[in-house]
């Protein structure tokens, strides 16, 4: 050989050991970059799908908060109502009970309680819903002591034997201003436990002194969330909980339960001072992260593999090592195949999950429709009370035509009625009647009349202030005359705490420009509290029986779908006023232009 070829294949041989050298450098490149860059994708993923889920579980307590809130609010009228029942009260002045327990059976699947119980004023069960309970003494009962010692609803919440809780309503019946019975609603939340179970989080409800009151595992009932949480033997939901996370996640939970952590959160519901919990696991996180990893991972095993197949043509003795590469391939292909169809299973299991809760909404809607039905027919009602005993007056003096008119005022107020039951019945969609021309003075002449018996009763001083020219918008007579009787109805019981009630009403025309109409109650009374809050539904400063908290609201509705708004403030010399803002009509304002 000579010494040029000797040369050569020391070139040659150097110039291998260069690239051999070199391939190895950036292999191991290769994998320190597929490492960082699956290692920053794992915490970027992980901090927005834990976001995403800590969302959907604030929506998800927000609705179980709303769903309970609506069925006690829902129940919470119903010993009113019942307490005014004619078949009820009958059946305690006669002491005849024999339909009575049919006629409170027919009432549970109406309203959805629990149970109804009739007493008398032994305290002797004299009808329920459940045959069995009929004739015990329950003159000791809670719920009977408590109900003779007030003349409002009263709530209460009972442990039982086995720890859980039963919820109730009771009420007094007073038949000529003296005691006739007690009814008794049970609220049935048992039912929330069973569909809160039902979904992948454990969720408790605390009474104000801290027991649980309320949750999806059973054991945990009456005892505090510090005791239930050192509960070692928890039951599935709990159990599931505990199987959150791996190395790649983040310490981001709320709280540890059996030395895992899972997100914690806590909502106050406005009633009682009751709180809601709710454990959610970090699974579903998981389970996204590492589907989005595996593609990472299979992308970077494609490389690899491409690379390696380019170096097998090199050398033989790679061949093998290709081979294998492409066996683990096709493993990691059949992992994420698995993945995929679980991630799939889970995704349909949360679409069930919401099917369910937009069920459980569309159940709180019915319930708020019928706390609206109730408030609205309460002034036709009570007026109609009022015409009806003056027009017997009036038979018994034989003044017939007087007492025909009467009869006239109460055949409008059934109108009245009808129209506010059509409106209510549309409620939840877009009025398809048009509008008319409406002079204003006539609806506030209008609604004074139907005020008018109780603002006598009252000796309530009225102070008119209307403009000689009429003040026409667009507008529907009926539902204007409805926002203006609650104006002055609210007005009305503020005014009573004043030595000499007093109520303003001020119609103006063409203000702001000469574009819009007004209609201002003012009255001289304590004032509100809380202007923030005060056209939110079911807010309300009256005590428990006078009122649900949705005339302000709906009224506030009613005037903005009119194309105005409703606004309210307190007066500097005391009490509160109430503006009612409406555009004029096209004619009114190019009459006024």
């Amino acid at each position: 050989m000579s010494d040029r070829d000797t040369i050569g294949g020391n070139k040659e041989l150097g110039q291998s050991r260069t690239m051999g050298w070199t391939g190895r450098m950036a292999l191991v490149g290769f994998v320190l970059v597929a490492f960082g860059v699956v290692w920053v994708s794992n915490l970027l993923l992980t901090e927005r799908y834990t976001t995403q889920t800590r969302n959907r579980a604030e929506v998800r307590q927000a609705l179980y908060a709303g769903n309970l809130m609506s069925e006690l609010q829902r129940n919470s009228i119903v010993p009113t109502l019942l307490s005014r029942d004619p078949v009820l009260v009958g059946a305690l002045t006669s002491n005849d009970f024999q339909q009575t327990s049919q006629h409170l059976i027919s009432y549970v699947d109406e309203i959805g309680a629990a149970g109804i119980t009739l007493l008398d004023e032994t305290g002797r069960v004299v009808a329920a819903t459940d045959r069995a309970l009929l004739g015990a003494n329950n003159r000791q009962s809670p719920n009977f002591v408590d109900a003779l010692r007030s003349n409002d609803t009263i709530f209460k919440a009972l442990q039982l034997d086995n720890g859980a809780y039963e919820f109730s309503y009771s009420r007094r019946i007073d038949v000529n201003s003296a005691l006739a019975g007690v009814i008794v609603v049970k609220v049935d939340l048992a039912k929330f436990e069973k569909s809160w179970a039902s979904i992948s989080d454990a969720v408790i409800v605390v009474n104000s002194e801290g027991n649980i009151i309320l949750s999806t595992e059973p054991r945990w009932r009456s005892k505090s969330e510090v005791e239930a949480l050192a509960t070692r033997d928890a039951p599935t939901a709990i159990e599931r909980a505990f199987q959150l996370t791996t190395d790649w996640s983040p310490d981001s939970g709320d709280t540890y339960l059996g030395g895992e952590a899972v997100m914690r959160l806590e909502s106050r519901i406005p009633f009682r001072g009751w709180r809601m919990t709710s454990f959610t696991t970090y699974s579903s996180v998981r389970e996204r992260v590492n589907g989005f990893l595996a593609l990472e991972i299979m992308g970077f095993a494609i490389l690899l593999s491409g690379a390696f197949y380019m170096t097998s043509r090199r050398a033989v003795s790679r061949a093998g090592l290709f081979q294998r590469e492409s066996a683990e391939l096709r493993q990691l292909n059949a992992a994420l195949q698995r993945e995929i169809a679980e991630r799939q299973r889970v995704e349909k299991n949360l679409e069930v999950a919401e099917q369910t809760l937009a069920q459980s909404s569309k159940l709180a809607v019915l319930g708020e429709m019928s706390a609206a039905v109730s408030h609205e027919l309460n002034q036709p009602l009570a007026a109609m009370k009022t015409y009806l005993a003056g027009a017997r007056l009036l038979i018994q003096r034989k003044r017939s035509e007087e007492a025909l008119a009467s009869f006239g005022r109460i055949d409008d107020l059934i109108e009245r009625m009808g129209a506010i039951t059509k409106q209510l019945k549309s409620y939840a969609r877009k009025g398809s009647d048009e509008l008319q021309q409406i002079d204003l003075r006539d609806c506030v002449a209008s609604a004074l009349s139907m005020m008018e018996p109780q603002f006598r009763q009252g000796s309530v001083e009225i102070i008119r202030s209307l403009p000689p020219e009429p003040v026409m918008v667009d507008g529907d007579r009926v539902r204007l005359e409805q926002v203006l009787v609650n104006l002055l109805r609210n007005a009305f019981d503020a005014s009573k705490s004043s030595e000499e009630p007093q109520i303003e009403i001020l119609v103006t025309g063409g203000v702001l420009g000469g574009t819009q109409a007004s209609v201002t109650v003012r009255d001289n009374g304590t004032g509100i509290e809380d202007l923030d809050t005060l056209f939110e539904p079911f807010y309300t400063t009256k005590a428990p029986g006078d009122g649900v908290g949705l005339g302000l609201a709906i009224s506030s509705g009613i005037v903005t779908e009119l194309g105005g708004r409703l606004m309210a403030r307190n007066r500097p010399t005391g009490g509160a006023a109430f503006e009612m803002v409406l555009p004029l009509s096209r004619e009114a304002q190019h009459a006024a232009e």
